[in-house]
Formats: C-alpha cells, structure tokens, sequence
C-alpha cells in the first residue's frame, strides 16, 4: 500500500505542506526580533503603569493584557495555513506542488518554455510514410517493434503500438542515448539503431523524416510520424501572453516542423534541433535572465525540468521527468497550467494579506491593552479571534477565482 501511486502522492503533498517558503522564513525571522521587543515593551508597561498609578496589580494586570494580545500565534499561522489551503487546493484540481516553494515561486514567472512532442502536441503519433531498403516488409516492422518497444519517447511508443508483434528480437544489450535513440546488438554482434537524423547523418543527407534505421550504420528505411496538437494549447499559450509572459517553443526536432507548431500557437520564440544538454543549457540561460517554467514530459527535458526555477510535467511524462520536475499537471493536457500560476499567485496574496492583518493587528491592539483599554481576559478573546480571521481568509483559497 505504501508503494501505491496514491500513497506517493498524498506523501508528497504532506511533505510540501510541511516544507517553509522563503515567505515564511521571512516571517521566522521578524518573530524573532517581535518576541523580544514585545516583552520589552510589557516590562516599560508595568513599570510605566506602576509609576502612574501608583498600585501593583492594575500594572501587571496591564502587562500581562500586553503579552496576551501580541501572542505571535497570527503570524506563525499567516504562512502555513496559506500554504496549506493552497497544496490542498492544487491537489484537489490535479496541480501536485512537491515542495512549497515553487507555490511561492509563480508569482515571478516571465517566461515559460514548452517542448514540443507530448506536451503541446498529443503525442498520439499516426505513421503516415515509411521506407525500406533491403528487408521484408514484415521484417523491416518486426525490427522496428523490438527496438521500439523499450524506448520512453512519444515517437516509439506510437511506432511500437502500431506495429506490434506477437514475436519480437531477443537483444543481447539495448539501451537509450538521449537525443538520439535506440542503440541495439542482437546474438551475432549485428548492431542496430533506430533513431533521430543524428544518428543517420554520416550516411544520407535527406533530414526530412522522424525516425531512421540503421544496420551496421547502413540506412535500413525511415519513418514519418503525424502528429495533432493538444486542444488547449492555443488557449493556454493566448492565456501566458495576456498576462505578460514571454512563451518560448524548445525542441529537439527539425526547425521547419518547429516553427510551424510555433507559428500556429503564437508561441513568441524557437529554439529547435536542440539535444538534451543543449536543452539544459537553454534552460540555464534564461532562467539566469528571468524565472523561467519548462514545460516538458519526456526523459530528453529531465535535465532541463530540474534547471528551471519551476520544471512542469505532465501526469503520463516518463518517471525520470516526473521526478525531475517540481510541479506535476495530473489531469491530462495543459489545462490546468493557467490554474497552477493563478493559484501560486493568489497563495502569496493571501500569504501578505495574512501578514498585514496580523501586524496591523498588534501595532493597533498593544497600545490599547498598555493604556489598559483591555483586560487580559478580552486581550485573550481579541487575540484568538486575529487566529480564526486569518483562518478564514486562508480557507477563502479553496472557493477564490484564480484564473
């Protein structure tokens, strides 16, 4: 049960509620200076009071009223009871915040960086055009498939569900290289690829198709891949740009196909035919320019998720970029990234406004208990009912608009 998706989740979500923001640390910090000036200022008031009225008890009962009142319990809650109602409500709307901080950290955001395949696009490939050389065709597929079948990327996950076989090759070693592709040797030391145009540069200069196979670096065939584009993401791009935020298109893939995404969506920029650390070092870049989102699902941007100030994945990404990002979209699609910025938003809003009211509440009330307006029993009453205020304004989270 511990092992369960669920129970990660719901462990995840504690954690992050656990964790402190900067916000909050902020606020640790001006709690320790309050704590002492306030008991600073109940001394001054009871001997103040003494000196004036002349009798001990009034003058204590006075700076105890003190103490009482600016009890720092409202600014300990102003933080994490934002946080809090904040996690609970991006869980409950499929948003899962692993770590509070990147609830914080929206609130900056002026660029965001989507990749391509599987992220703005489907990712449901349909193999439109394919090629051989010297095998069968049925041969030529069986191939495919048992290369196909153990890569994570979009692309082999559409080839290896269309071309399925109830027989595949046994591989003596197969692995991934990011960027390029499937990398096998079967019993007879035969090598195989099946990969992007890198991997077939050195013998054809046609860069046109998607996937390319190769026998002993002989081209074997080629593969062209359709693929549609998500329906929200016109909408959630036209969304960034109302609200001021630079959108930049990165991907792996040939710039033509690239910038016709790019031009359909509006998307601002693109940077294209980029490998993995090329990727990364995008990422570096502009995050050092300005916060920056990357929005991405495959093992290719997990280097890239982890660089940027807030890394995006989706719920059917790859475990490496899950793991490698600090925001997970769990619905499908990129519906919910407008949700994720409003309410990383509206979290520190309410995180401020809980703040102010807490202060503003004790610069107006230590006064009136020191001239001793307030006994401590009301001072009591007053400073519980500061707690369930900043309650209530917390929990308006959970009903507030934030897109």
């Amino acid at each position: 049960g511990s092992d369960t998706v669920l129970s990660n989740i719901l462990n995840l979500v504690k954690q992050a509620q656990g964790e402190k923001p900067p916000v909050q640390q902020m606020a640790d910090k001006i709690s320790a200076i309050f704590v002492p000036l306030v008991l600073g200022i109940a001394a001054v008031t009871l001997i103040a009071n003494w000196i004036i009225l002349g009798e001990f008890t009034p003058a204590m009962m006075r700076s105890i009223a003190v103490l009482v009142i600016a009890c720092p319990c409202a600014m300990g809650l102003a933080t994490p009871a934002a946080i809090a109602v904040g996690l609970g409500r991006g869980a409950r709307s499929g948003i899962l915040f692993r770590n509070a901080k990147s609830l914080e950290l929206f609130k900056d955001i002026k660029q965001v960086v989507f990749d391509k395949t599987g992220t703005l696009t489907t990712g449901n490939f349909r193999i439109s055009n394919f090629h051989f050389n010297s095998a069968t065709e049925s041969d030529f597929k069986k191939l495919v498939y048992s290369l196909e079948k153990y890569s994570a990327h979009p692309l082999a996950k559409s080839i290896a569900a269309a071309w399925k076989e109830s027989s595949a090759i046994s591989w003596k070693n197969i692995h991934e290289t990011k960027g390029l592709g499937m990398k096998a040797t079967d019993g007879k030391g035969n090598e195989y690829i099946a990969g992007s145009y890198a991997a077939a540069a050195d013998v054809t200069a046609d860069d046109s198709h998607n996937i390319y196979i190769l026998e002993n670096g002989a081209l074997l065939g080629w593969i062209d891949l359709e693929d549609e584009l998500r329906p929200e993401s016109k909408e959630v791009v036209s969304y960034l740009k109302k609200k001021g935020i630079k959108t930049i298109l990165l991907s792996g893939d040939r710039y033509a196909k690239t910038k016709h995404i790019a031009d359909i969506l509006g998307i601002d920029e693109v940077v294209a035919e980029h490998t993995p650390q090329q990727k990364l070092d995008t990422i570096a870049a502009l995050t050092a320019q300005a916060p920056t989102i990357m929005v991405g699902d495959g093992i290719n941007d997990a280097p890239a998720l982890a660089k940027a100030t807030i890394g995006i994945s989706m719920s059917e990404a790859t475990q490496v970029a899950m793991q490698s990002a600090q925001v997970v979209l769990m619905s499908h699609g990129l519906t919910k990234l407008p949700t994720a910025l409003g309410l990383g938003s509206h979290t520190y809003l309410t995180i401020k406004q809980n703040l102010f009211w807490a202060f503003f509440y004790n610069i107006i009330a230590i006064p009136i208990a020191a001239f001793g307006l307030l006994t401590p029993m009301f001072a009591a009453l007053a400073m519980g009912f500061s707690d369930v205020v900043l309650g209530l304004n917390s929990v308006r989270l959970f009903v507030k608009k934030v897109v």
